[in-house]
């Protein structure tokens, strides 16, 4: 039990420093502006320069696709469209229930704008408890439940490009356009080996082929970034040597524990900085994303905007194929700002699927239940979960 008299003590600290904070990061964010200003007319140098020294960077950093100085209004979208949208949630694995297991499921969402039809709003759930199924990523040292996550990130992508070819009539009678919720940049596949990288990424890529086939729009829409790869390009402007060689004039070692020079604006996000730049209705200009895990992506390299949705400054992700198509960043742009507004400051078919795939604890009651059923029916004896498990479960106090 959370004792909240001894809390309470402790939130004046965290409002003080909240306060103090705030301070700080107004003066951050003008220093950022100001450097953004200077870096507006060295853009390509500073292009040319990130192409040049890459591989001597400390830090990850886009590059702008387009002019720093874009502001592009965004359209109203069209009376008919559709949008599709998937969302994931899991029920762990755990040696004290009465199965070593875990759930996969999948909310499913297509909503169907001025064309009078029914949307499809469900899930699709997956339990894997096969030994080679569930043990299979401890060959590379990844723990089962971390494995999961990975898993239903792949079949969020999955069941998204099946949407694409199962609810949506061919040729498109109207714009579509397939969401997800959160980064189409798989950070989490960098630390993974290439084994196990190969039997993720690769089905993602092929979903995101099918989506390409059909002409359909895929955007990772993310709220609340934390994102800072634009002002890291800044950086480049900032770097007070005449080459930025970070591995050698700035490379952190037991005598150098200091932040580098040119993080002047440390820890500021870019959300902030085109919050200040953008007016609600605005995206930013386009950015190349720098991260190394990318270039296993082909084709689906992955680039970036920024868009004042009017409630936040959201960061929206696509491939390559959909940065490069006019029509098609046009109807990702336009529909996905009407999303924002559909659903009072988050897209409406995004915070569907969510609620079709998320695991609630009477849900997962329900599943243990039934398996217990199961299992007996077939014949097992002594099912029941841990002493452990039981004994937290009810409590004397």
């Amino acid at each position: 039990m959370l004792d909240l008299a001894k809390l309470a003590h402790q939130m004046r600290g965290i409002s003080q420093y909240l306060t103090e904070e705030s301070a700080a990061n107004q003066k951050r964010l003008e220093r950022a502006q100001l450097i953004f200003e200077a870096a507006i007319a060295h853009q390509n140098e500073l292009v040319q320069t990130r192409q040049d020294w890459e591989d001597r960077l400390i830090f990850t950093s886009a590059t702008p696709a387009e002019p720093l100085t874009l502001r592009q209004a965004i359209a109203t979208a069209p009376a008919a469209h559709t949008v599709i949208a998937t969302d994931g949630s899991q029920i762990a694995p755990s040696h004290h229930e009465i199965a070593y297991c875990y759930l996969i499921n999948v909310g499913r969402t297509v909503l169907h704008y001025g064309q009078s039809r029914y949307p499809l709003l469900d899930s699709l759930p997956e339990v894997v408890y096969r030994p080679e199924d569930l043990y299979q990523s401890h060959q590379w040292g990844v723990r089962t439940d971390e494995w999961m996550g990975y898993r239903r990130t792949v079949s969020e992508a999955v069941v998204l490009s099946e949407l694409a070819t199962t609810a949506i009539a061919q040729p498109l009678p109207h714009p579509v356009l397939a969401m997800v919720d959160g980064s189409l940049i798989y950070w989490f596949l960098d630390a993974l080996p290439e084994a196990a990288q190969h039997q993720l990424l690769p089905s993602i890529l092929a979903s995101w082929d099918k989506l390409r086939d059909q002409g359909v729009p895929v955007v990772g829409y993310i709220s609340a970034t934390r994102s800072s790869e634009s002002l890291n390009f800044l950086r480049l402007h900032a770097c007070p040597y005449e080459q930025p060689d970070c591995q050698q004039h700035c490379a952190k070692t037991p005598s150098n524990n200091q932040r580098p020079p040119c993080h002047v604006f440390a820890p500021l996000r870019d959300a902030a900085l085109w919050g200040k730049l953008l007016s609600p209705g605005q995206r930013s200009p386009l950015w190349r994303g720098g991260a190394s895990i990318l270039d296993r992506y082909g084709d689906h390299h992955v680039y970036f905007c920024y868009l004042h949705v009017g409630s936040e400054v959201a960061r929206l992700e696509m491939p390559a194929w959909v940065a490069n198509d006019a029509e098609l960043l046009d109807w990702a742009l336009t529909l996905t700002i009407a999303q924002v507004q559909k659903g009072y400051g988050y897209p409406v078919a995004l915070a569907e699927s969510h609620n079709q795939a998320v695991v609630r604890g009477g849900d997962r009651l329900q599943f243990f239940g039934l398996l217990e059923r199961e299992m007996i029916r077939a014949g097992l004896k002594n099912i029941g979960t841990s002493y452990k498990e039981a004994r937290k479960r009810g409590s004397v106090a």
